[in-house]
Parts: structure tokens; C-alpha cells; sequence
């Protein structure tokens, strides 16, 4: 009974971990896009 709890937090934990890591990226290419230079005319 431990091990498949073990088992279920751990692949929550990669779970919550992932959407994390999605998240981040989504913000860092908001930024990337909201500071980008503008193009010399």
C-alpha cells in the first residue's frame, strides 16, 4: 500500500512539475515578444 502511494505523489509531483515548466515558458515568450527590439525604419 506505501509503494503505490510513493508511486501516485511521485507522478503528481511530475505532474505539477510539467505544468510548471509549461508555464514558465509561456511567460518567458510573452516577454521575449513584449521586449523584442522594433525595426529600424
Amino acid at each position: 500500500m506505501k509503494k503505490i502511494l510513493l508511486a501516485v505523489f511521485g507522478l503528481v509531483g511530475v505532474v505539477v512539475a510539467g505544468k510548471k515548466l509549461q508555464e514558465s515558458k509561456a511567460e518567458q515568450a510573452l516577454w521575449a515578444e513584449a521586449t523584442d527590439t522594433l525595426p529600424k525604419n
